[in-house]
């Protein structure tokens, strides 16, 4: 069949990695990208299509005889795509608009875990900015303030003092994220992780687990990113930690969901705090996670296409769960200077096929081509992935080949794993 992925980010090019490989595509199928990248382009022809037009993509598929969809970025979910392709017949991986609520609203999820009796943390809708202060001085600090709608993942602010706190409400209801609301939520303390499970609506598989680093300085510091790398699998979330995320938060949400006519079909990206009482939901994420999809599916032994089309066909049950390597795969995003804030585009990249001589893989994101040269597109630019025996050989892995390619205009954190390789080192 042909097959068409949305997207253009390290997300979807290590997607469209794996969709190449895939089974699907046999006699004679056909990967299309729309937008993609460089990178992507390796692996699936390029087109020109606006997501947000949803008549131009049904069209699209129509002409082009589009067996299947894959939705990379969480955009088009929420605004409803899957709604229109599934009404046109198209199967599509990703949820309906309803569903999609789960990422496209904090309150939505936080109204939904009181609902099922899902933990987390105690939290609070507000809707304007007296309402907002007003309720900071009954949290106190620290504290976590969340635009309550899409943010490209800088929407949240763990604020550890009041005026932290005030500037992060003030931002939000003065537009920074458009007419979006806030939630705010107790602060809750424990190390964070990344939890996936597949769903068709009615059954649930586990995928993978994987554990980010948001921040954009080395130990954690400075403002929060979209990630500025990650490891797969997270050692922390543990397959007793884990069973007890699909039973007590996964399971639920997707029961509930059901129950009130909003089928969930899809990826669940649920984004955890592993307290003292357990692991309790931070959040949750309508599609794979950006860069914990390139160091999971580095692991994936399983043909992508058949599991994500078992999805979008509620055939999960029939086919065999995924299946991992046993090893690490660490990547390490390369940003542009002046990420998170305005990033400088333009700067030459070199040295790509040096950086994968010895088996990593650089899954290109913010990048374009520019008089035959490959240059900085975007605010994270290059997700350099490497395997090994643990984090530690993953790690040193994935910096060799970071050090052999030459972009001066970009930076890294250079302790990517670095919670993992203490503990590996005792």
């Amino acid at each position: 069949m042909n097959i068409l992925l949305l997207g253009s980010g390290g997300r979807e090019h290590a997607l469209a990695w794996r969709l190449s490989q895939s089974s699907l595509l046999a006699n004679g199928g056909k990967l299309f990208a729309a937008p993609g990248n460089p990178g992507i382009g390796e692996h699936a022809d390029l087109i020109s299509l606006d997501a947000g037009d949803h008549d131009a993509v049904l069209a699209f598929c129509e002409e082009y005889q589009i067996g299947f969809v894959v939705v990379g970025p969480e955009a088009p979910l929420v605004d409803g795509l899957g709604d229109a392709l599934r009404g046109a017949g198209v199967p599509v991986f990703g949820p309906n608009k309803d569903a999609a609520q789960l990422e496209g609203s904090k309150g939505f999820t936080k109204d939904l875990c009181a609902r099922a009796n899902i933990p987390t943390a105690g939290y609070q809708r507000v809707t304007s900015l007296e309402q907002a202060l007003s309720v900071l001085d009954q949290f106190g600090a620290p504290v976590v303030v969340k635009a309550d709608g899409l943010a490209a993942g800088k929407g949240v602010t763990v604020a550890m003092t009041m005026d932290e706190a005030q500037d992060a409400v003030r931002d939000i209801f003065a537009g920074r994220f458009g007419d979006a609301e806030a939630v705010i939520e107790e602060f809750m303390e424990g190390e964070e992780a990344s939890f996936f499970a597949l769903t068709d609506g009615a059954t649930i598989v586990p995928f993978a687990s994987a554990q980010d680093h948001k921040r954009v300085g080395d130990g954690d510091t400075g403002p929060n990113t979209g990630g500025m790398g990650a490891y797969s699998p997270a050692s922390v979330l543990t397959a007793k930690l884990q069973a007890e995320v699909m039973t007590r938060i996964i399971a639920p949400t997707v029961k509930t969901l059901a129950d009130e006519g909003m089928a969930y079909s899809g990826v669940l990206f649920a984004g955890l705090m592993l307290t003292r009482e357990g692991p309790k939901l931070i959040e949750y994420n309508a599609r794979f996670g950006d860069p914990e999809c390139q160091v999971m599916l580095s692991r994936l032994t399983s043909d992508l296409g058949e599991l994500l089309f078992a999805c979008a066909t509620d055939r999960l049950g029939s086919i065999p769960a995924p299946q991992f390597s046993d090893d690490t795969a660490l990547t390490v995003v390369m940003a542009a200077d002046g990420y998170p804030g305005t990033p400088k585009k333009g700067g030459t990249i070199e040295g790509i096929e040096a950086a994968q001589a010895n088996g990593a893989k650089v899954f290109h994101a913010g990048t374009a081509m520019a008089d035959g040269a490959l240059v900085a597109a975007g605010g994270r630019v290059l997700n350099v992935t490497a395997r090994g025996a643990n984090v530690t050989a993953a790690q040193a892995a994935a910096y060799a080949a970071v050090d052999a390619i030459k972009a001066p205009e970009l930076f890294c954190r250079r302790d990517i794993g670095w919670r993992e390789v203490a503990r590996e080192a005792e």
